[in-house]
């Protein structure tokens, strides 16, 4: 299957950008930059098939079925929250301005709003009600309304961190100009270690093309900042990947840290983009221990509609016996001989102003990062 003719999730890539919009006298709601960058994935198609807010009879069976009202599969609510009395106003005025301080974003065209259950949200999307989980906490702070509606998008946003932001008709004409046939997604939110540069290469060995597409929009406290994670893969690219096999574009869009419900999330998104396969590594969008280290593997057996395939891979390391990088799957010495630190230990080091082990992460990315005057999310 070629990358000009994958399907797009739904068989139909969707474009919802309009120039001939009556804007005049509607009422018009301030929203903050998370929610303009679904607004602009869904215009873009990034979000194929939606086409707006989801509706409630789509809500609730994305969160209790992990499909939308039609059967698709789909896993993470799109959705819009609203208090009471802006509820009742948007009702009231069926067409929405949505609009940023810099800019008239675009128009929701109401088609319900309905209340819902947080709770379930948590139980049935992250599976858990802890509070120290960073979707549970973003879902109790939300308010109790739902609106749902397609949406007409009018303006994109000016930012230095959109300078790798493509829509997926730009992926697809630039995967068909560099004519890869197969092309391996790689969804991350941290600066690259060795490992994943291996595991990338890994992939690519049997494939035509990478495309790093890092997660750039709101992350927990004590997640790499964004402006860190594109310098690091931009150097990455430049100086260890030969030319033409790799593509960046950063992805805008928030960290659910929902675990196996977000791998499939993950996996549509670059499907819409025009990609073949999309490597899933152990623990894939975890936080902590609320999922088990091939959870987000294991779900893609239940998600037999996507076009898009996983490649699986186990955490890769140096190993000072085997002398190269390998995985637990070919390795058999101890993991006293392995060169890999946990997340917490590496932020640890940074802090310090400890350059990793080259075997851990490239000195030019370490020097990115331990340079940066505050590399860590607040």
């Amino acid at each position: 299957m070629s990358a000009s003719s994958i399907e797009p999730h739904g068989g139909k890539l969707i474009n919802r950008i309009s120039k001939n919009i009556d804007v005049k006298d509607l009422y018009q709601l301030q929203i903050n930059l998370e929610l303009a960058n679904d607004i602009e994935n869904i215009a873009d198609g990034i979000f194929s098939p939606l086409q707006g807010f989801m509706c409630k009879h789509d809500f609730e069976n994305v969160v209790q079925h992990g499909a939308l009202a039609n059967g698709l599969s789909w896993t993470i609510p799109i959705i819009m929250d609203v208090d009471e009395a802006t509820a009742k106003q948007m009702q009231n005025s069926k067409d929405v301005m949505l609009k940023t301080n810099y800019n008239n974003i675009a128009v929701l065209h109401i088609d319900e709003v309905y209340t819902y259950d947080k709770k379930q949200i948590m139980e049935k999307i992250y599976r858990t009600t802890d509070i120290n989980h960073p979707g549970v906490k973003k879902t109790s702070l939300m308010k109790n309304f739902l609106v749902g509606g397609k949406i007409d998008y009018l303006e994109r946003p000016d930012s230095i961190n959109r300078m790798h932001r493509k829509t997926p008709i730009e992926t697809r004409e630039q995967f068909k100009k560099l004519r890869w046939n197969s092309i391996i997604a790689f969804q991350t939110r941290n600066p690259p270690h060795v490992a994943h540069e291996m595991m990338q290469k890994t992939a690519l060995v049997n494939h035509d093309g990478l495309f790093i597409n890092p997660l750039i929009g709101k992350k927990k406290t004590g997640d790499f900042k964004d402006d860190v994670i594109i310098k690091s893969y931009e150097t990455l690219i430049d100086l260890y990947y030969a030319k033409e096999t790799c593509e960046l574009a950063t992805l805008h869009t928030d960290m659910k840290y929902a675990g196996p419900k977000e791998a499939i999330h993950h996996a549509i998104m670059r499907q819409n983009y025009g990609c073949t396969h999309i490597i899933i590594g152990r623990d894939h969008a975890g936080v902590g221990n609320y999922y088990k280290p091939f959870d987000s593997q294991q779900i893609f057996d239940h998600y037999q509609d996507l076009k898009i395939k996983p490649i699986f891979f186990p955490a890769f390391f140096y190993c000072d016996i085997c002398l190269s990088f390998t995985n637990s799957k070919a390795c058999p010495h101890d993991i006293k001989n392995r060169n890999q630190v946990s997340g917490t230990k590496l932020r640890q080091m940074i802090s310090r102003k400890i350059i990793p082990s080259k075997y851990i992460m490239r000195p030019e990315i370490s020097k990115i990062i331990i340079n940066h005057k505050s590399p860590f999310v607040d």
